[in-house]
């Protein structure tokens, strides 16, 4: 049978340029989007516990717009005041321009990598001497305190959001040809919703390495993955597995 269904664990783009629609479009597929993980505000009172002091940051690292958003809730919610000499360090240009929602971006220092954490560390060296602030969630990559403590910068780690898993109960008779994962969390919450999942024929597409392994480490059969170099993005990857299948099952 041809693959005409594709569910992908992130939310809805609000876009409706969002190179998804051009797929399904392009190959007549039906793409749902459904959050497998969502996120949860730490509030000020439990932030508190944790003793640290925005305050005596200079800089602060951002790797996700999901890190902007809750840094300044968490400021707003205790009262304190975004100071106009406070750097922003930012993961990517995308996530950078997303600080203009809460700053006047032409008015602030802000620095941005190329979209990999790695390369954000060779920006950091050139200001060695700051003080960062580095907002994440309870489930952060452990690689990115690891490195910072590597190259030792002086840093605190503010757990300022939990990731948790959505309730997918009523997705449990609902069958689709390619679930698309996007971090380990997602294949948890797969398993935690539906511990006797089976996959069978279902097709499981993993972006980055740390999903990828996650996938094989649950036993499940990793058929698509991205970036590669012939497809960076994963709806590439899609497209490219989608038309190849499609074509050896022309007939059926």
């Amino acid at each position: 049978m041809k693959i005409r269904t594709v569910l992908v664990s992130q939310p809805r783009p609000e876009s409706e340029k969002s190179p998804y629609f051009d797929l399904a479009r392009k190959l007549n597929l039906k793409i749902d989007f459904r959050p497998f993980i969502h996120v949860e505000e730490i509030s000020a009172k439990e932030f508190r516990k944790s003793k640290i002091d925005i305050r005596k940051h200079s800089s602060v690292i951002f790797t996700s717009r999901t890190a902007i958003d809750h840094y300044f809730r968490i400021c707003d919610e205790m009262r304190i005041p975004i100071e106009e000499s406070m750097k922003y360090f930012c993961i990517s240009e995308s996530t950078a321009y997303y600080l203009q929602k809460y700053i006047t971006y032409r008015k602030r220092k802000v620095i941005y990598g190329e979209r990999k954490f790695e390369d954000l560390l060779d920006l950091l060296k050139k200001h060695q001497s700051e003080n960062f602030l580095v907002p994440l969630s309870d489930k952060h990559k452990q690689e990115i305190p690891e490195l910072l403590e590597a190259r030792e910068f002086q840093f605190s780690k503010a757990i300022l959001y939990k990731t948790v898993m959505s309730n997918l109960s009523d997705l449990e008779n609902v069958y689709y040809d390619i679930l698309v994962f996007f971090s380990p969390s997602g294949i948890q919450s797969l398993f935690k919703n539906f511990p006797d999942f089976k996959q069978n024929t279902t097709r499981i597409a993993a972006f980055g390495p740390s999903t990828s392994q996650a996938v094989k480490d649950m036993g499940l059969r990793l058929d698509i993955q991205a970036p590669t170099p012939q497809a960076p993005s994963m709806t590439m990857a899609l497209d490219n597995y989608i038309r190849k299948f499609n074509k050896q099952n022309g007939s059926k």
